[in-house]
């Protein structure tokens, strides 16, 4: 049994520090007293340089926040709220929700993609606010706009508790010295486990603090779609304001070198039709005004002089124009058509580069190629390789988790990413913006280490189900080399789960997850390692059912067809030669014949002869569609359909392919 929580804090802060510095102050229900802020600006990480030193100035009208947690855990809705009671709209009410999810997938999708800056004022003092996304496959996003950052909000369900981002987020912030500030949130929930959850955050500091102030935090206590909070979980304010009380109390004003030589490091990157490209980023020390000469340093290019055009600062929802700005602050430049995420603009009588953002690698990869088949360039108007390449290539300036690659076919380029969802948000984002190509199914990323042994990544799995489902979740993740590392029953009938299961297992996990539980499961996944290859995962799908001719699916052929398995298109719908149509039950391919129409006769015997009772095919989603794919298959993506297709389409080709596989495979296990 481990001891109380202020008798682990008391041990954590000698292994740190060698010596116990203050007792301990974190509470559950009374905040804490908070020490001064522990960050100043000879604590920040500075790039070694050679300007004289300068006077350091305490901007305390600014604070710079940025707001994580674990997906699902209310940080847009909170953003929404802290907008609403700001009053930068004339009609808080219709205003609407999720507020900074702009963008059309997100709103769909439910979650956040891209990380997004706005900025709020209260009691006279302005607010940056960086809003970040919570699932760890755009966690590239949160890793590059943090360093704008000297706080920041970690929210955490009341009910689900530090899942395995709030970790993973916690760990980078409090790794570059952001001040941090706790909100349970949603702690109207039946299922709310306050003290509970509580308990687990302090753990979670515990293993992840560097520093012994981290040790001591505020804990504010957070309705997040009512737009209420408090000091306590029995007191909530009508508003927010205990919460931005407690920023302006507990971050750090920006202390920074307001006169030395302006320096800028640029983490975002945005478009205007009119200004052009948009370079977004913290001050880190001078002064800026609008149509200096600036000099723009990027990682192997030469350093290119350039006059800023237009200079911006962030207000509620968008941003203003202005003619200086000092640095702590968040400002949009324009006039720099070559900036890139990563450069740094710098005064020219001081050209001195900031260190980049250091992003985590990616760990699965798929293929993008030109579209072979013969419905190639109906429905897309980018369909060659060189609209393919160079969109690809466009992508990488704003997206620092994606990896571009060429291979031995020219017109095929390999692409990797930080999981399923990443990969397939971009096929999304390109396919609505009229490109037409076809993709492979996703493979893992493997290493060689230098004892010669190969290595794959492995992901600490979490699955929150009802204890009903625990056989079936177990079946499905050991048959994908999965390990237990904990189970906990909450005794009140959901269970959580943890595994140690490598990426390659988690391909296609979440939908027969869904399917097993009958949609009664919550699970999220991160990267902890990479360890030696576990060997083969056993083949989760059987074998598809291929149309043998080019036409159109008609009810006749699809009833035939339906009685050896299941379809995945209508009637009317155009195939072609090599396209998946069905699933076999059985683990082989089966070429049938789904345009073949009713003979006609002059003899009819009843009505029952003319109807055709069809069973609804499945019809999957971009994600479903990737899933299933084999390793001989691929999957053709256009403005108006997604079409499962063999590599090769003609029969005799893929039978030739496979009897290559199989000699292969036989000369190699010789």
């Amino acid at each position: 049994m481990r001891g109380s929580f202020h008798d682990r804090l008391d041990e954590s802060r000698e292994m740190i520090h060698g010596v116990l510095t203050r007792p301990a102050a974190v509470s559950t229900i009374q905040p804490p007293s908070f020490p001064p802020p522990f960050r100043n600006s000879t604590e920040r990480p500075q790039p070694v340089t050679t300007a004289t030193a300068h006077e350091i100035t305490l901007r305390t009208e600014l604070r710079n926040i940025a707001i994580i947690a674990h997906v699902d855990h209310g940080k847009t809705t909170l953003v929404d709220g802290l907008l609403k009671q700001s009053h930068i709209f004339r009609d808080p009410d219709a205003a609407g929700d999720l507020i900074m999810d702009s963008n059309d997938l997100e709103r769909e999708r439910g979650i956040t993609i891209l990380a997004k800056n706005t900025a709020i004022e209260y009691d006279g003092i302005k607010i940056n606010v960086i809003d970040t996304p919570g699932h760890a496959d755009f966690g590239g996003e949160v890793e590059r706009v943090l360093n704008m950052a000297d706080g920041c909000l970690l929210l955490v369900d009341a009910a689900e508790g530090p899942m395995p981002q709030t970790r993973t987020v916690l760990a980078r912030a409090l790794e570059i010295g952001l001040r941090p500030i706790v909100i349970i949130n949603k702690i109207d929930k039946k299922a709310a486990r306050i003290d509970e959850v509580v308990e687990l955050i302090n753990d979670l500091f515990l293993d992840l603090a560097v520093d012994t102030s981290q040790l001591e935090f505020p804990i504010i206590y957070a309705i997040g779609r009512e737009g209420r909070a408090g000091l306590t979980p029995d007191s909530l304010a009508d508003d927010l304001r205990p919460l931005l009380d407690t920023i302006l109390e507990v971050v750090p004003a920006p202390a920074v070198e307001v006169t030395a030589p302006f320096q800028m490091l640029v983490t975002s990157i945005d478009y205007d039709l009119h200004r052009g490209r948009i370079s977004i980023g913290r001050i880190r020390r001078g002064t800026v005004n609008n149509g200096d000469l600036i000099t723009l340093l990027t990682e192997g290019r030469e350093p290119v002089r350039a006059r800023i055009t237009s200079l911006q600062t962030f207000q509620g929802l968008g941003r203003r124009e202005i003619e200086s700005s000092s640095a702590g602050d968040l400002i949009a430049v324009t006039g720099f058509p070559d900036a890139k995420i990563g450069s740094t603009m710098a005064d020219p009588e001081h050209p001195e580069a900031l260190p980049a953002v250091a992003i985590e690698e990616p760990t699965l990869k798929l293929t993008f190629g030109v579209s072979t088949s013969p419905f190639s360039g109906r429905d897309g108007q980018f369909s060659t390789s060189r609209q393919l390449g160079d969109r690809l290539q466009r992508e990488l300036e704003v997206n620092l988790s994606l990896r571009v690659e060429s291979t031995e076919q020219a017109d095929v380029f390999s692409v990797a990413g930080r999981g399923e969802l990443h990969l397939s948000v971009l096929i999304e984002t390109m396919r609505r913006e009229g490109y037409e190509f076809q993709v492979s199914r996703p493979e893992v990323i493997t290493r060689r280490g230098e004892d010669g042994q190969l290595y794959e990544p492995v992901e600490h799995l979490v699955v929150d189900v009802a204890e009903e489902f625990v056989g079936q979740v177990t079946e499905l993740t050991g048959g994908r080399r999965a390990r237990m590392l904990d189970l906990v029953n909450d005794g009140r009938g959901s269970v959580r789960l943890e595994f140690a299961i490598p990426t390659r297992g988690l391909i296609g996990l979440r939908n027969a997850m869904l399917t097993a539980t009958k949609g009664n499961v919550v699970m999220s996944s991160r990267l902890i390692d990479f360890e030696p290859w576990m060997g083969p995962i056993q083949q989760q799908r059987s074998g598809a059912m291929v149309a043998s001719e080019t036409g159109v699916a008609l009810a006749h052929g699809i009833a035939l067809v339906q009685e050896r398995g299941i379809t995945f298109v209508e009637a009317g719908t155009e195939v072609y030669e090599g396209m998946i149509i069905g699933q076999n039950p059985r683990p082989t391919d089966l070429t049938v014949n789904i345009c073949r129409a009713k003979k006609l006769t002059n003899m009819r015997s009843s009505n029952a002869d003319i109807s055709v009772r069809l069973t609804p095919p499945v019809l999957f989603s971009l994600e479903q569609a990737l899933d299933f794919l084999a390793d001989d298959e691929l999957l053709e993506v256009t403005p108006k359909a997604l079409r499962l297709r063999k590599r090769f389409l003609n029969q005799d080709e893929r039978a030739k392919a496979k009897k290559r596989a199989d000699q292969a495979a036989s000369a190699l296990a010789s």
